[in-house]
């Protein structure tokens, strides 16, 4: 399995690759963004870990690069930085997951596993709710015409799909969604219920999210 890392701090950086290739990850190591999209034009990749602050090209413009090319490797965004401003700029930009740091490289191990596991199991699990259809490959949503999900934006969709007759709250979305990160609260289900709404109507579909922050969701017209 192979891993793009991006990381300009080069001790980091180092300890990262070691720490990657004990695990048995094949592992690119790129210093700037520069380097990780030159990488990205030579070679495909299971997951990418990617630096927000970076020379030459951050990590959020390297993500933006990397869907605009129609790639949809799960993306780990790292950032120095907690607060929520750089966390939805990231997941705007198309990440998957964010680990602020410092953070332990057991919860980077674990993050990546779910990365690579969810890859896995939406395989050929295509789900459709009135004028909207969920497919798996590709993460997209698709109703007049198609948007890219996060990941956790393909699996909240998918949860509200699944269960669409009847309103699923605010905690089984965190158990289910979130259940190997103690940050994730009620405040995280709602900045990608409010995602998912915006795409909803990119797309152009007649489907919306009703519920209220902290509450039950459901999907109606």
């Amino acid at each position: 399995m192979k891993i793009l890392l991006a990381e300009d701090t080069k001790d980091m950086n180092r300890a990262l690759t070691a720490v990657l290739e004990h695990e048995g990850y094949e592992v690119a190591s790129a210093f700037d963004g520069a380097e990780a999209l030159e990488y990205i034009d030579r070679d495909s990749y299971d997951v990418m870990i990617l630096d927000i602050m970076m020379p030459k090209v951050d990590g959020l413009e390297v993500i933006r690069e990397a869907r605009n090319r129609k790639i949809v490797t799960p993306v780990l965004l790292l950032t120095a930085k907690a607060e929520i401003d750089d966390k939805v700029a990231g997941l705007d930009a198309g990440a998957d997951d964010y680990l602020t740091k410092p953070f332990s490289i057991k919860e980077l191990l674990a993050r990546i596993r779910a990365m690579v596991r969810r890859s896995v199991d939406y395989t050929e699990q295509d789900l459709q709710f009135r004028d909207i259809r969920l497919k798996a490959d590709g993460m997209e949503l698709i109703a007049g015409n198609s948007v890219r999900l996060s990941q956790k934006e393909f699996e909240l969709m998918r949860q509200l799909i699944l269960n669409a007759d009847h309103p699923v709250d605010t905690e089984f979305l965190l158990s289910h969604i979130w259940p190997r990160e103690p940050e994730a609260e009620s405040d995280t289900v709602w900045l990608y219920i409010c995602y998912l709404k915006r795409k909803l109507e990119a797309v152009k579909s007649a489907v919306r999210i009703s519920g209220e922050k902290g509450g039950s969701f459901l999907l109606n017209e």
